[in-house]
């Protein structure tokens, strides 16, 4: 089955500008809040998935001279542009905070003092225009998000792959997950940044303004993973659960390796091999996701946690913008007979769009919303759903060999 990664008629900030008249056609308008780790951005959404206003403000310049995210540093970016980024939101979309039917604002997982400034603002709004708020998981958001781009029913499965955070898990409704697997030290996103770091990418020409995701993306078109070999992770361990700190300590010792094979490499410089090196880090990562989104499609199938006919896989999160991971993603999909359905790249980063939509499904199912959030608070560590990852262990599916190869 085809790949279904959408650029958006919803993204259109043209069709979604400043027009009052066509705003009041929307039954129901929310504002999203985003700030749970380095990006601050806003958001008004109609209940028919329309963009009517966004904003954003991103750190990654800050934290890539800094070598990786300070989080008192965040808070203090996220303080000096939220006020600023939400009224640009407000002003791109032609409404009013009074015309607004409720406020919607990520409290978790995150970095605490991004949340705190996030939700802090949003209760300061909330009290002053009388509106109900909705607080928003932020990973329940990234799987939602597709939902506003088309229509992709419950239950189906999702993997969503950031930065912070990566897990498994089927979609039955709005707040209705159950959890299949996740990670279980760091996230792929921080793994590729890290890797990035090490090979002191920010050195590379063509390389200095990228995320360390992004740069080794870019060089791994160059590269040749063959002449690298790296060990998959967890190849006996018959779960769902991810791991990438092994594979990282790997490719510190192949970087190691390769500084003393290249004599007279100074601190900084880059080595001979990096694109050969961000070639087999890309594919590791790859083919672990892969083939754990595999055995997750085979214990949806043993329990009957999907429907026969049309089932879906939805890719989320910032990782899901690299198109080498999808496409190796996609050839489990084909093989099993699913559809592959992934938000564009703007929308698989942290963005004020999907908290806004989150709001508009809770509003929609009637969940979560407040009138009296006095006493919510922000949380740093936050599981999604019903944790049934142990059942998905003593399953022990075997993963039939499939060839991921691009």
């Amino acid at each position: 089955m085809a790949i279904r990664c959408l650029r958006a008629r919803a993204l259109s900030s043209v069709a979604a500008r400043g027009v009052l008249g066509q705003s009041r056609r929307e039954p129901r308008l929310v504002l999203g809040i985003e700030t749970s780790c380095d990006d601050t951005a806003a958001a008004v959404v109609g209940e028919t998935g329309r963009v009517l206003g966004e904003a954003l403000h991103s750190q990654k310049e800050t934290h890539l001279k800094a070598g990786g995210i300070i989080p008192p540093v965040a808070q203090r970016l996220h303080r000096e542009h939220l006020d600023r980024v939400v009224q640009e939101a407000m002003d791109n979309s032609g409404v009013s905070l009074n015309e607004l039917t409720a406020i919607a604002t990520t409290i978790k997982p995150g970095l605490a003092l991004s949340l705190q400034v996030g939700l802090e603002y949003s209760l300061k709004l909330i009290e002053q225009y009388k509106k109900p708020f909705i607080p928003i998981h932020h990973m329940e958001a990234h799987a939602l998000t597709i939902r506003m781009l088309q229509l992709v029913e419950f239950p189906f499965l999702v993997l969503l792959i950031s930065g912070g955070h990566s897990l498994l898990a089927v979609a039955r409704g709005v707040d209705d997950f159950i959890l299949l697997g996740q990670t279980l030290d760091e996230a792929p996103g921080d793994t590729l940044d890290k890797v990035a770091r090490r090979l002191s990418l920010r050195n590379h020409p063509a390389c200095c303004t990228m995320s360390g995701g992004e740069a080794i993306e870019y060089l791994a078109r160059m590269g040749n993973r063959l002449r690298v070999e790296i060990t998959q992770p967890m190849s006996r361990h018959l779960d769902c659960d991810f791991s990438f700190s092994g594979l990282r300590n790997q490719v510190n010792q192949i970087i190691m390796k390769k500084e003393k094979e290249e004599a007279g490499i100074q601190d900084g410089q880059l080595l001979s091999c990096v694109n050969d090196i961000a070639a087999a880090v890309q594919h590791t990562v790859a083919v672990h996701l892969a083939k754990r989104t595999h055995r997750a499609i085979l214990f949806c199938k043993k329990e009957n946690l999907l429907p026969q006919s049309n089932p879906a896989l939805v890719v989320s999160g910032g990782v899901a913008s690299n198109k080498y991971i999808i496409k190796i993603l996609q050839i489990v999909t084909e093989a099993n007979g699913f559809s592959l359905n992934c938000p564009p790249p703007k929308l698989c980063t942290d963005n004020g769009i999907m908290i806004a939509w989150n709001g508009i499904e809770r509003l929609r199912a009637g969940i979560g919303v407040l009138h009296n959030p006095k006493a919510i608070r922000y949380e740093p560590k936050a599981p999604l759903g019903i944790n049934l990852s142990e059942q998905v262990g003593k399953a022990a599916l075997k993963v039939p060999y499939l060839k991921l190869k691009i």
